[in-house]
């Protein structure tokens, strides 16, 4: 591998500065061959350095790092999560039927279907209006949880917002007492339901805003239990809050919570559009999963996401990489993308407890287009430092009678892309002054400022529309994705020990912030803030 490594950087240095333009000018059919397509979809990466040779050598990096065989492991059931022991099946969530999965020699899909039954008949009753609150059916659904217990359903819900009818869904994560006061005003507790969403019914912050609705609940509802549902795997805590067992839903430590919104932490989604929908967006999920196990490298389209982003990160030494949605529905899809990748992939050490010598995985970061460009597109522009991009679009939208605007939305994308490839030199910065009227030092003075240049990659994904089917399509896409750039680096992407660091803190400082004595050995700067904001 570390011959890979060199040789990958040889081939950087040997392209310094070549224009990605003069690879279009050398190849009129280059979008055609640097574009993977599946069903719908299309991941445009030619505006990048790329060339036939580079792809050829990522791919040999992919191969010689057992990408191919760590990913059937991953389908089979084997506990490629090492430091845990367990398997990683996020993918069994969305199989098809008649797929078996084993898991310790025993086949996991019949709970799986199972489970999933249960969910399609909770939420059908809800939708109906035959399982009611204790004030009428319900209205609202009050989703409590957080990382990926609250990031992927609510992005999920938000991007699919065009196919609800049924109940309003909201979402509550942190432990800030304004996001749970604010989400409650308004709401009636006698039709509303809250989902609580902790594997372990323990989750600190999950638990507190739990106990603050459900006193709230309380103040109006004789049995405040019976309007809750826990997505937990400890039915005996979530009887302690009096929910019955059929309203609980559990699921395996062979899903982990980034990966989960296929099953029950997906329940607010299927409420939100339905059970059939859900299963649409499933199955989008499994075509991608099909996808990346049976084409080839080139054409795969996880697999070549992945080879770019580790060409810029890994080999190019980009520190970022932006995620630009063209799609208002998909403004939570960068803060999801966020911790998918940051919280699988930002690791220091690898499988067998050597240190990394090149970072793991880029600083993830966006926003919806077109606010970005008047927030942040400055400095991708124009900045010294590269920042690689990604960019997503649909051929069309939702909105009947609105096609104007999906036009503009469409022209910004493309030409975004386009100007950070293109870019803008001096003579043609001269000549925009020139005829602006400008001469002499002045003419060059505001000539400079005028210059762009250009030769800043970036990928398009572009899609018919965002449905259901393709919002399970995208995101496994960048599941795989993740799995790739791990494989390569050779990290565990399933664990997140940096998580828990900071929660084993928080604990120990929480009696102190609460007026108890300041624990021996806290730093001088930790005991001075604690001080002050005890109002000391």
């Amino acid at each position: 591998m570390s011959g890979m490594w060199q040789t990958l950087e040889r081939m950087r240095g040997a392209r310094e500065g070549r224009d990605i333009t003069d690879l279009f000018a050398q190849d009129p059919d280059r979008a055609e061959g640097f574009t993977a397509r599946f069903d719908g979809m299309a991941l445009d990466y030619s505006k990048t350095q790329l060339d036939g040779e580079l792809r050829a050598a990522l791919i040999d990096l992919a191969q010689q790092a057992g990408v191919a065989e760590r990913r059937e492991e991953m389908f089979a059931g084997a506990p490629i999560n090492r430091t845990e022991g367990r398997a990683v099946l996020h993918t069994a969530l969305r199989a098809s039927d008649g797929v078996q999965v084993e898991v310790d020699g025993a086949d996991v899909m019949p709970q799986v279907r199972r489970t999933r039954a249960r969910m399609a008949e909770l939420s059908e009753g809800l939708r109906a209006g035959t399982v009611r609150g204790q004030g009428g059916a319900i209205t609202d659904v009050v989703n409590i949880g957080i990382g990926g217990s609250d990031l992927g359903p609510a992005m999920a819900c938000a991007a699919l917002e065009p196919y609800h009818d049924g109940p309003r869904c909201h979402f509550v994560s942190n432990v800030d007492g304004a996001h749970i006061h604010d989400t409650l005003a308004g709401l009636i507790p006698e039709t509303t339901l809250v989902i609580v969403a902790s594997k372990t019914f323990t989750t600190v912050e999950t638990m507190t805003n739990a106990a603050t609705a459900h006193a709230w609940m309380t103040a109006r509802v004789a049995d405040p239990g019976a309007q809750f549902v826990a997505i937990s795997s400890d039915a005996g805590r979530a009887a302690e809050w009096g929910i019955a067992p059929e309203r609980v839903f559990g699921f395996a430590d062979w899903v982990g919570g980034r990966y989960s919104v296929w099953g029950p932490i997906g329940l607010s989604v299927m409420i939100a559009i339905g059970a059939e929908r859900f299963e649409d967006f499933l199955g989008g999920a499994a075509a991608m999963d099909a996808h990346f196990r049976e084409a080839e490298p080139g054409a795969n389209m996880p697999m070549m996401l992945a080879l770019t982003g580790v060409w810029h990160h890994q080999v190019c030494g980009h520190a970022t990489r932006a995620v630009l949605p063209y799609d208002q529905r998909l403004a939570l899809l960068p803060s999801y993308l966020q911790q998918l990748e940051m919280e699988s992939n930002g690791k220091g050490t690898a499988m067998d407890g050597s240190a990394l010598t090149r970072p793991a995985g880029p600083v993830v970061w966006g926003a919806p287009g077109t606010n970005g460009q008047h927030a942040f597109y400055q400095l991708i522009h124009q900045g010294r430092q590269v920042v690689p991009c990604e960019f997503m679009i649909a051929a069309r939208g939702h909105e009947a009678g609105l096609e104007h605007h999906h036009r503009l939305l469409v022209a910004n994308c493309l030409a975004q892309s386009q100007a950070l490839m293109r870019g803008r030199g001096m003579d043609e910065a001269r000549e925009l002054m020139r005829a602006a009227g400008l001469k002499g030092a002045e003419l060059e003075q505001q000539a400079a400022h005028r210059v762009f240049t250009g030769n800043r990659p970036s990928v398009t994904l572009a899609y018919d529309r965002l449905t259901p089917r393709r919002l399970g399509q995208i995101i496994a896409l960048y599941e795989h994705r993740v799995f790739v750039e791990g494989v390569i680096m050779g990290i565990n992407s399933f664990d997140q020990w940096g998580v828990e660091l900071g929660k084993e803190m928080a604990n120990a400082l929480a009696p102190a912030v609460a007026g108890e004595a300041v624990p021996k050995g806290i730093d001088g700067s930790t005991a001075a803030l604690l001080q002050f904001l005890r109002g000391g």
